[in-house]
C-alpha cells in the first residue's frame, strides 16, 4: 500500500511538472535554451525614499536613451499612484514622478531592456558654443594658466583633452587642489575638465552609465567625459585620460547628474542592477500568453525585480544539487557529512571558484581538526566544545584572509563567504568519526563531501541548468518526484557491488 501510495504520487508529481513544461515551451515557445534569442539586459534602478508628510512629491531621474552601443528593446514603470510623464531633449531623457500626498517609506522602479549592437560611428550633429563657466578670481587665474600649458603640449582637441585630464591627475599640486577641492572622484574630474575646455570653447560633457556584467546584483555608477571634436563625441577615462569606449558600457545620461530635481523628499537611495536574459522568444511567449489569456507567463519569475532573480538563479538549483547528493550517496554509495554540507560548500564555491575553495576548504578543515583533536584532551562539554571550534575557524579564516591579502592573493579573501556553522560541524563530525571508525573512514567521509560538493558546483553553475530552472521551475517537480522514488532504493550501491562480488558469483 505504502509503495503504490509513493508511486501515485511520484507519477502525479511527473505528470504536472511535465505538463506544465510543455505547455511553456511548445505551446507558449519559452526558448528552453539560454543562447536561443537575442540576449538582452534587463537593467533596473530601484528608488527608493522617505516621504515629507503633507508635501507634494516631485521627483526627477535620468533615464537612457539611444546610448551609443545598445538599442533599447522595452521599458517598464512601475509607480502605483504616481502621476509619470517622460520629457526628452536632445541627448537628454528623464523621467517625472508625482503625487499630491504620500506617508512613510516609498519605492518606485524602472526597468529597461536593452540589447548590443555595433557601435554608430557617423558623425554627430555639432553642439552649441559651450557656456563660459564662472570661477572665482583664485580659480580663473589657474584655470588660464593650465588652458596655456595645455594648449602648447597638444595637438588638436582630442590631445587637449586628454592632457586636461593628465594635468589634473598630476598628484599633489595646490592649484589643482583648488579646482578639485576635496573631491578626487571621477565625476569631479569630468565636471572640472568640463569647466576647463569651455574656456577654450571646445564643448564636454561628464557621462553617467554603467559596465554590464552577468550577474550583476548591484551596479555602481561609473563617470565618463565625452569630448566634442567638432566631427563627433569621444570619450575619455577621467583618470587614466585613455580615450575610447569601455565594452559593454550603457550609457545612462549625459551632462546633468543621474537625480535632477527633489521635492518632498527625504533618504533617497538609487540601487541599479542588471542580468542577461534571453528577450526575443520569451517576449514572443509573454506575448502570444497575453493574447490567449494564460497567466503562466504572467505569474512568471521571469517578472520578478531583477535583484530577486538573481537571489533564484542560485535558489532553484539547489534541489537539483541536493538530488545529486542523493544519487551519490544512495546509488553511487560516496560517503558525505550529511546532505546540506557538500550543498552549501558548493554555494561557497561560487565565489571562490572550484580550485581555490578546495584549497580553502581542505585548509581550514585540517587546521580546525587539530584544534579539536586538543579541545578532546581538555575534556569540555558538547555545546562549549563547538563552541569553540566556531571561533578558532572563525579566527583561522580572518588570519587567512589577511595573510591572503598580504601576499596579494585575492581569492582568499573570499574565504569569509564559506558557511562556518558548516565548517564547525564538519569538524566535530570528522573528529567524532576519527575516533569511533578510525581515520580511513572520517578521510573517506571527508573526501566524499567534497567532491559530492565539487561536483554540486559544476552543475549548479552551468548556465543552462539555471536559465531552465528559471524559466520551468515546475521541472523541480519532476526533481522532487525522483528524490522520493530514490528514498525507497535498498539495492546494492556502486561501490559495493566490489566488495559483495563473491555472493554473487
Amino acid at each position: 500500500m505504502r509503495n503504490r501510495h509513493l508511486l501515485i504520487l511520484c507519477l502525479s508529481l511527473v505528470v504536472a511538472g511535465g505538463s506544465l513544461f510543455l505547455y511553456k515551451w511548445l505551446d507558449l515557445g519559452v526558448p528552453l535554451k539560454a543562447d536561443n534569442a537575442i540576449q538582452a539586459w534587463t537593467i533596473e534602478a530601484r528608488i527608493r525614499f522617505t516621504a515629507d508628510r503633507g508635501r507634494p512629491i516631485k521627483l526627477r531621474l535620468a533615464v537612457p536613451v539611444s546610448p551609443p552601443g545598445f538599442g533599447l528593446l522595452d521599458e517598464t514603470f512601475v509607480s502605483h499612484g504616481y502621476g509619470l510623464t517622460t520629457a526628452q531633449q536632445g541627448d537628454e531623457r528623464e523621467a517625472v514622478w508625482t503625487i499630491r500626498r504620500a506617508r512613510g517609506e516609498q519605492e518606485l522602479y524602472y526597468q529597461a531592456v536593452a540589447y548590443p549592437k555595433p557601435r554608430d560611428q557617423v558623425g554627430d550633429s555639432r553642439p552649441p558654443r559651450p557656456e563660459q563657466p564662472e570661477f572665482s578670481d583664485a580659480e580663473a587665474a589657474v584655470v588660464e594658466n593650465l588652458v596655456q600649458q595645455i594648449r602648447a603640449h597638444s595637438a588638436d582637441i582630442a590631445t587637449f583633452a586628454a592632457q586636461t585630464l593628465i594635468r589634473l591627475d598630476a598628484g599633489s599640486n595646490s592649484d589643482i587642489d583648488l579646482l578639485l577641492g576635496n573631491d578626487d572622484s571621477d565625476e569631479r574630474r569630468a565636471k572640472v575638465a568640463t569647466a576647463i575646455l569651455a574656456t577654450a570653447n571646445i564643448a564636454a560633457r561628464p557621462v553617467y552609465g554603467f559596465t554590464l556584467r552577468t550577474e550583476s546584483r548591484r551596479l555602481d555608477m561609473q563617470t565618463y567625459l565625452e569630448v566634442h571634436n567638432g566631427d563627433r563625441w569621444l570619450l575619455f577615462d577621467p583618470r587614466s585620460a585613455a580615450q575610447g569606449w569601455p565594452r559593454d558600457f550603457l550609457v545612462w545620461s549625459r551632462g546633468q547628474p543621474l537625480v535632477r530635481e527633489t521635492d518632498g523628499i527625504r533618504n533617497l537611495r538609487v540601487e541599479f542592477s542588471a542580468a542577461e536574459n534571453p528577450y526575443q522568444a520569451l517576449a514572443a511567449a509573454r506575448q502570444r500568453a497575453a493574447e490567449r489569456g494564460s497567466v503562466a507567463l504572467q505569474f512568471s519569475l521571469l517578472s520578478l525585480p531583477v535583484q530577486m532573480q538573481m537571489v533564484y538563479r542560485v535558489v532553484l538549483t539547489m534541489p537539483i544539487g541536493a538530488l545529486l547528493i542523493v544519487l551519490l550517496r544512495n546509488v553511487v554509495g560516496i560517503k558525505t557529512f550529511g546532505t546540506f554540507a557538500p550543498i552549501l560548500i558548493a554555494l561557497a564555491f561560487r565565489e571562490t571558484r572550484l580550485l581555490n575553495g578546495v584549497l580553502l576548504f581542505v585548509g581550514i578543515i585540517s587546521l580546525g581538526l587539530l584544534g579539536r583533536f586538543y579541545l578532546e584532551r581538555l575534556k569540555l562539554l558538547l555545546v562549549p566544545r563547538l563552541a569553540s571550534i566556531l571561533t578558532i575557524v572563525v579566527l583561522m579564516m580572518a588570519a587567512l584572509s589577511v595573510l591572503t591579502y598580504q601576499l596579494g592573493i585575492g581569492a582568499g579573501l573570499s574565504v569569509a563567504l564559506f558557511p562556518m556553522v558548516i565548517l564547525t560541524m564538519t569538524i566535530e563530525r570528522m573528529s567524532i568519526g576519527w575516533e569511533e571508525a578510525g581515520p580511513r573512514e572520517a578521510l573517506q567521509q571527508a573526501s566524499g563531501s567534497l567532491l559530492a560538493a565539487a561536483l554540486a558546483y559544476l552543475v549548479m553553475t552551468e548556465r543552462q541548468v539555471q536559465h531552465v530552472v528559471l524559466a520551468f521551475p515546475e521541472l523541480l517537480l519532476i526533481v522532487l518526484a525522483l528524490t522520493l522514488a530514490f528514498g525507497r532504493y535498498t539495492g546494492y550501491r556502486l561501490t559495493e557491488l566490489k566488495r559483495f562480488r563473491a555472493l554473487s558469483a
